[in-house]
């Protein structure tokens, strides 16, 4: 099983950890270097985790923990307007990035009033093609359990409910932190940041939760080698978009236009297997984009079985 891992240090001798990477299987998932000062995000075996940690110290470094690295999670508010709350929608965002998850805020198009709270199938759609989902659902307790549970009753991507009043369990939901009401400016206080921490924990626990269950069938190829392949394409060489490449837990989405590109993504050559092969490629609902789904193991062979058959 792979683990990532953060590298914060200096770009002096950064390429012996490159290599040294290289060297025990992983692979460098992304490098943002500010002047002489580098973060390097990368996926290495669990059990070579002693020999980059001493590389690190060798190199002036330090390792950081990101355990939502390779994940791309939605914060999904009902609007995005003044009356439900976009200060702590954004800030439980940037709790997200900082554990290294890619996430996106969205706001429902019809979700302005407690009986006119709703969601249509291509919002529905959307949200299931990230990792995980946060409905941040507001301060009025009837108001959440009789209306806006409904929101996320058929979302299949696990979801955590944050809100403001005290309650224990919600449909639906794979946990639940309450606390987080309205407010008018960005959480600051002591007891906000503790909240905070709260849902960045209660989302750490559903995306452990499941990395267990792919892990019980595993993906034919991790998403990060399929990345090293997707990043040699020229048009993806060519984008100004930021991450042009985003890891998923099963796959990736890679911000080209899949109609115009679908044909070259499908023969990029993993292991000798061409992607359209080991993965499902289709088009995302975000547009411009293309989702790629990697078949497990046990997939792939039940089809090279059924293949030599015929």
């Amino acid at each position: 099983m792979f683990e990532v891992l953060m590298y914060d240090g200096g770009v002096y001798k950064v390429n012996e950890l490159y290599e040294l990477v290289e060297d025990v299987g992983g692979f460098v998932i992304q490098k943002t270097q500010i002047q002489v000062q580098i973060l390097v995000t990368m996926a290495i075996p669990e059990e070579e985790r002693p020999a980059i940690e001493a590389k690190t110290r060798e190199l002036g470094g330090k390792i950081v923990e990101v355990p939502l690295a390779g994940t791309e999670v939605a914060v999904v508010a009902p609007t995005l307007g003044r009356h439900h709350m976009p200060h702590p929608t954004c800030d439980i965002a940037e709790q997200l990035r900082r554990l290294g998850a890619i996430t996106v805020v969205m706001g429902l198009a019809r979700g302005k009033g407690r009986r006119t709270a709703q969601i249509n199938a291509d919002e529905e759609a959307i949200i299931d093609e990230y990792d995980a989902a946060v409905f941040v659902l507001g301060n009025f307790k009837d108001c959440i359990l009789e209306h806006k549970v409904k929101l996320f009753e058929d979302i299949q991507t696990p979801v955590v409910g944050v809100c403001g009043p005290q309650l224990d369990t919600l449909p639906n939901c794979e946990a639940v932190v309450c606390g987080v009401g309205r407010k008018v400016e960005r959480m600051r206080r002591e007891e906000e940041i503790a909240r905070l921490n709260d849902v960045s924990e209660a989302m750490e626990k559903v995306i452990k939760d499941k990395r267990k269950v792919l892990e019980e069938d595993p993906l034919f190829v991790h998403p990060a080698e399929v990345k090293d392949r997707i990043a040699e394409l020229e048009e993806v060489q060519r984008s100004l978009r930021p991450a042009p490449i985003v890891l998923h837990l099963d796959g990736l989405r890679v911000k080209i236009p899949y109609s115009e590109w679908k044909d070259q993504i499908a023969a990029v050559e993993v292991y000798g297997r061409r992607l359209g092969d080991i993965a499902r490629i289709s088009d995302s609902r975000l547009g411009g984009s293309t989702l790629i789904r990697i078949k497990t193991r046990s997939e792939v062979e039940d089809h090279e079985k059924r293949a030599r058959k015929a």
